[in-house]
């Protein structure tokens, strides 16, 4: 960290995207959902596009009503625990968590995926590394889960990072008043983030350690 900068004692990360792999499976099963719920499905050309909107204009592209957001969260929270064998976490996410639990520094998820698919995917280990779980948030409702665990945890925002992959992450985390990391190897695309001003844009699980002064 910068001299005179606090160091970051807390770190709230993202699930879907940026702790587990799971773009090809949301990939597979996006079309099914949308024929069930009645918006567009999604070609193969427009994969990128979608990659490089925000959330609301990807629901805009393809006609999502937003009365039928928590229904389609919850079928999809549903459907990835029928599939829950097939996702993984990313590559050197277990040991990344190990080190900054080792560290110091306090693990929470805030995802609208459920707490049991999040533990089901990181396993047992890495799972009970994680000090706090907000998990069943609304697609917009990042912000007030990000507040919630500033005062459960009693550390203040300038001591807090959010790390996730897509723009709503930043924006949520910008609106909490937390510091905000970047990671491009989930769904969203680098350039999109970048437009962003994340505080930082990070391109390995690797690098997150840095953020910690590792």
């Amino acid at each position: 960290m910068s001299p005179g900068k606090p160091s970051i004692r807390l770190a709230i990360f993202d699930f879907d995207g940026t702790l587990a792999d799971s773009f090809p499976w949301f990939m597979a099963v996006l079309n099914g959902v949308a024929d069930r719920y009645g918006f567009d499905r999604v070609r193969a050309e427009e994969v990128e596009r979608l990659r490089g909107y925000d959330a609301r204009q990807i629901m805009r592209h393809l006609r999502v009503p937003g009365w039928k957001l928590p229904f389609i969260a919850g079928h999809m929270r549903r459907l990835m625990a029928r599939d829950i064998d097939g996702i993984r976490p990313f590559d050197g996410v277990p040991e990344m968590l190990r080190a900054l639990d080792g560290s110091g520094v306090t693990i929470a998820i805030v995802s609208s995926n459920s707490a049991a698919n999040v533990r089901r995917v990181l396993g047992p280990e890495a799972a009970g590394l994680v000090a706090h779980y907000g998990c069943g948030s609304s697609l917009f409702g990042k912000a007030a889960k990000f507040r919630r665990m500033l005062r459960l945890t009693g550390i203040p925002a300038a001591e807090t990072i959010g790390i996730g992959d897509e723009v709503r992450d930043i924006d949520a985390a910008r609106a909490a008043g937390i510091g905000c990391a970047a990671v491009t190897w989930g769904y969203a695309r680098a350039d999109a983030l970048a437009a962003r001003n994340p505080d930082r844009l990070l391109t390995r699980v690797e690098d997150i350690a840095g953020l910690f002064g590792g």
